[in-house]
């Protein structure tokens, strides 16, 4: 069986975001169509799918990295920014994720299970987490056509 770890993070990132989307797991919220995604950035998010898509990075992002906190994961998310967007005169700078998508994902994904609050730690994944990404895994892996990663399968 393979693990998150043997798929690249963009395929599996896709194949997490479509089961989460076929089970109706996960609700975007009504804001999300007026919301930046982080303070770098001038206009919400395009996608058709954003909700779901950042959710199942997210997943990941916890399940790779956790315990992670939410100041943690904005700053994953967030960007550099070029100063100003007319002139690119001052010196670039970090602009951090919008915390409050990232905090209203996490929160969704607990609900179901796939995460879990560890108490001053931030988030850590739980066994149905870990089991939902390395079944899509063992899926992604079959389906991609990769010389290099039939060792894995």
């Amino acid at each position: 069986m393979a693990t998150l770890y043997d798929v690249p993070a963009e395929d599996l990132i896709e194949a997490v975001a479509d089961k989460l989307a076929s089970e109706d797991a996960i609700e975007a919220p009504e804001w999300i169509t007026f919301a930046k995604t982080g303070v770098g950035k001038e206009l919400a998010p395009e996608q058709e799918d954003f909700w779901e898509t950042r959710a199942a990075s997210l997943l990941r992002k916890v399940a790779v990295d956790g315990p992670v906190g939410v100041g943690s994961l904005a700053t994953a998310y967030g960007e550099t920014t070029d100063g100003s967007n007319r002139y690119r005169v001052s010196p670039a700078k970090q602009a951090d994720g919008s915390r409050n998508i990232i905090r209203t994902a996490l929160q969704q994904l607990e609900t179901i299970g796939y995460v879990q609050t560890a108490e001053g730690e931030g988030r850590r994944i739980t066994p149905d987490g870990r089991a939902l990404l390395d079944e899509v895994a063992t899926d992604v892996l079959e389906d991609l056509d990769d010389p290099e990663l039939e060792r894995y399968a």
